[in-house]
């Protein structure tokens, strides 16, 4: 099996029994060496003490009033969220049990940076197996900010920090059939280069398709389906749509808060005008194969899901709806 996003780290985690990912020192140090995480030339000697305590002993209790000793407010507040993050995964048995309860405990008070590394790590291990480049470049959606490129009939997305500082509507240089060049150099996912994806994916280089009946909404369903069997331990079908048409929409989840806001919409009966609906990227039809799994009130109707993008063409999903929105009874912790 060919190996890919080896900067998650993972091959510096072990794995329990049942599969999930377990905290290493080594996986802790590595965290910690981060660039992001190196106190800058000016820092004061309590943090470059600390910084290289924990690189030494990452598993070493750290109190308030050492941090609170940091002469940079900036620089207490990072530690704070660092320490925060560390604790989290050092609490619970595996990433995914931390990430669960990271995302039923309520508003997540880490910055995305944090959560995003986590949900990077966690669908690398869930997809362990996978060898199609089309549903791996679909899940960098979950953790990779995406920019939306609308071209003719079809529906482009590019790594948001790859081709950020384009006009809105920004061109792939290498698209031909744009006849254009920017700075950015984005090869859209394709049969002919699919291949090449395993050379290059943490670069987060390569365009998405989401066009209607081309693989990237399929590859994307098939994300999801790993995502929510992985970390619920259920199984679920998902199916691309082209449109809800005449559903009955009892219950949905927004993969994103856009779409969440759609949903509310059109949950309550109200119709939307031209623009709000030209912003869904894309709808799905979930269903739970074993039906005693789901609550009461949606046993005989699908679940549907909805992806929207931001007014200016940005795309920010949020995986954990997928694992908190659904109507399961009982969903035990990934452990």
């Amino acid at each position: 099996m060919k190996d890919f996003w080896i900067s998650c780290g993972h091959h510096l985690l072990d794995r329990n029994a049942s599969g999930g990912l377990v905290v290493t020192v080594e996986f802790l140090k590595a965290y910690f060496a981060r660039p992001e995480l190196m106190p800058p030339e000016d820092a004061c000697a309590i943090e470059r003490r600390l910084h290289r305590e924990l690189l030494a002993e990452p598993r070493r209790p750290v109190g308030a009033d050492e941090i609170a000793a940091i002469g940079d407010a900036d620089a207490r507040e990072n530690w704070q969220f660092v320490l925060a993050f560390r604790d989290l995964l050092l609490r619970h048995p595996t990433l995914e049990a931390a990430y669960l309860a990271l995302v039923r405990s309520g508003p997540i008070n880490l910055p995305p940076l944090f959560v995003n590394q986590l949900i990077h790590v966690i669908l690398r291990n869930a997809l362990d197996d996978c060898d199609d480049p089309f549903v791996l470049r679909a899940a960098e959606l979950f953790f990779r900010p995406q920019r939306i490129m609308l071209h003719d009939q079809s529906l482009l997305l590019g790594d948001e920090e790859v081709i950020g500082g384009l006009k809105i509507t920004p061109v792939l240089s290498l698209m031909s059939m744009l006849g254009a060049t920017t700075d950015a150099q984005i090869d859209v996912l394709n049969e002919e280069n699919a291949d090449s994806y395993w050379q290059r994916s943490d670069q987060f280089d390569m365009g998405l398709d989401l066009t209607s009946g081309k693989p990237g909404p399929a590859a994307l369903a098939e994300a999801m389906t790993c995502w929510i069997s992985h970390l619920l331990g259920i199984n679920v079908s998902i199916e691309p749509l082209t449109e809800l048409r005449d559903a009955k929409l009892t219950w949905y989840v927004g993969l994103d808060s856009e779409a969440t806001k759609i949903g509310d919409r059109l949950w309550h009966g109200e119709a939307l005008d031209d623009r709000t609906a030209g912003r869904v990227l894309a709808l799905f039809r979930l269903s739970v194969t074993d039906a005693g799994l789901v609550a009461g009130i949606v046993e005989q109707e699908p679940v549907y899901l909805i992806m929207a993008m931001t007014p200016d063409l940005n795309l920010r999903m949020k995986p954990q709806n997928l694992l908190t929105g659904l109507p399961i009874k009982h969903l035990e912790a990934a452990s």
